[in-house]
């Protein structure tokens, strides 16, 4: 992508886009066509703590600041003026989770990610209670877990909220959340556009004998849909991201929404029947329905950033167990004297996958590093076998892998397609399992047995999303829907490939899935011995 570095740089005509995600922290910045001029990142990671996947504040607070501060070297570098200002900010996390503070703002236990599956007796109990499904890392769940574990915190909490709220708080000082984003917290009226007041009267009723300082709305965060304004940069919140002191107050903010939320904006998939797959650390699919499905303990209902409902297939498990088996290459290549860049051996041994036998030839991969709730399981542990004689292959080993970190989200997504005779006419693919071009295409088209279109710019991901979700803040028409300002304004000359696998991969990832959930107490006897 390229662009006139010669022009002078325009800043309150730009917008940002900040996403804390699982092993990466990015920021993008848009110009006023939408095109991405500048981006900064972080790499970091969450810690196993007590039994419970966390990141602490300090992590938090030091990653946001280095990402805000490479992309203020790239502007700086590129267009040679310092980064005082922006149109818009938004902020974006990874969805769900636990973060919660007293009246005076202390964090009253650490944070408890997505990724924890350590609230099953709070989800069963609140999927029965509203006739609704309550996954385990929904916020809700968390929340009454911890009454029920007794944690003498509960009583004190005074405001309760996800990483993307948090960090807006620290901006703004506003406790409110984007509509995709709540919809992780408790489940959302799309008639309102609020909280379902019928489940927040039942939750209320249901501890009302627990002795607590508050009822759930009095904790929970406001919730605005796309196009709100969500409060200002305030002086503190300047300092925060930009300790430098160069960053100004007074920056319009958007929503913060989820990595859900974001990535159905990335990749204009926001419209009814449209859909995407965003796959990462975790995978996750997002059919917006024309109707609401039944209960399935493996369906999340969350919306689009505008309310619209959403029926999602969440995986905790993806790309992980890939990156190490690729962290083991390039040791390899290492050892013999021959070391690779990191982005190029992830090249190189995804094409390989594409020699490999449609079916994997007789291996077998569960890529479980955590418990899974479409499966059932509260613990992982990655797993890789292969029959005596099987075709014990490197094309083939690459392509278990790619295979198996698309299985169980293939196994929730029958039952929306086959039970609940969603349509899936078209996916558009995002995240890192797609960078390499072909692909991730054709191993999710084999899995799904439709087309799978993969943008330009979808390697942006996240942070992009929640760009174009403070752009449509600032820069929509009074009457203008999100749907049609993504069609019209930003994705009417989008470039993008569409690739559709043949029957042979179709048939071939269908014998491969088979023999993986035949397989699969070998995964459950791993849990219960290693």
């Amino acid at each position: 992508m390229t662009f006139d570095t010669q022009t002078a740089l325009e800043l309150e005509q730009t917008v940002l886009g900040i996403e804390l995600g699982s092993t990466r922290i990015k920021a993008v910045l848009l110009d006023r066509k939408h095109v991405p001029i500048a981006s900064g990142g972080y790499e970091w990671e969450n810690q196993l703590v007590d039994g419970l996947w966390t990141y602490s504040m300090e992590a938090v607070h030091t990653g946001i600041r280095a990402c805000f501060a490479e992309l203020k070297k790239n502007v700086e570098e590129t267009f040679g003026v310092p980064l005082s200002t922006v149109g818009g900010i938004g902020v974006s996390g990874m969805m769900h989770g636990y973060l919660p503070f007293d009246r005076a703002g202390k964090q009253l236990a650490e944070f408890r990610t997505w990724r924890n599956t350590v609230t099953g007796p709070a989800a069963k109990e609140l999927t029965e209670l509203f006739g609704f499904n309550i996954p385990q890392r929904w916020s809700v769940a968390h929340l009454y877990q911890a009454m029920l574990n007794g944690e003498e915190h509960v009583r004190d909490i005074g405001f309760l909220t996800t990483l993307a709220g948090y960090i807006h708080w620290k901006l703004t000082g506003q406790k409110v959340l984007g509509i995709g984003e709540a919809s992780g917290m408790f489940p959302i009226d799309s008639g309102t556009l609020d909280y379902d007041g019928e489940m927040v009267r039942k939750f209320d009723l249901h501890v009302r004998d627990r002795n607590l300082n508050w009822k759930l709305l009095d904790i929970l965060p406001k919730v605005l849909p796309a196009g709100s304004t969500a409060g200002v940069l305030t002086e503190e919140g300047a300092r925060f991201l930009d300790p430098t002191g160069t960053l100004r107050p007074g920056i319009p903010c958007a929503p913060p929404e989820g990595d859900a939320g974001t990535g159905m904006a990335a990749t204009n998939s926001v419209r009814v029947h449209t859909g995407n797959v965003s796959a990462g650390t975790s995978d996750f699919a997002m059919l917006v329905a024309d109707h609401m499905p039944g209960v399935h303990r493996e369906v999340d209902m969350v919306t689009t950033p505008a309310g619209l409902p959403v029926a999602m297939v969440h995986c905790n498990n993806c790309t992980s167990d890939i990156n190490a088996w690729v962290g083991l290459f390039s040791q390899f290549a290492d050892a013999i004297g021959a070391p690779r860049d990191k982005e190029e051996l992830f090249t190189l041994l995804f094409q390989k996958a594409l020699e490999g036998d449609a079916d994997c030839g007789g291996l077998l991969s569960y890529n479980y590093f955590s418990g899974e709730g479409v499966t059932d399981l509260d613990e992982g542990r990655p797993v890789f076998a292969r029959e005596q004689n099987c075709s014990f292959t490197l094309a083939n080993f690459m392509r278990t892998h790619l295979m198996s970190a698309l299985a169980t989200l293939k196994i929730g997504l029958d039952i929306l397609t086959a039970q609940e005779q969603l349509p899936v006419e078209r996916l558009y693919g995002h995240g890192g399992f797609f960078k390499t071009p072909g692909v991730g295409q054709r191993i999710l088209s084999a899995a799904v047995g439709a087309p799978v279109s993969v943008m330009e710019t979808a390697g942006e991901g996240g942070p992009y999303g929640m760009a174009l979700l403070t752009a449509y803040m600032l820069w929509r028409r009074e009457d203008e829907g999100l749907e049609d300002y993504l069609d019209h304004k930003v994705f009417a000359q989008a470039r993008s490939s569409t690739l559709q696998a043949d029957q042979a991969d179709i048939d071939g990832f269908q014998a491969f899935l088979e023999r993986y959930k035949r397989a699969f107490d070998v995964e459950r006897a791993a849990i219960r011995t290693m």
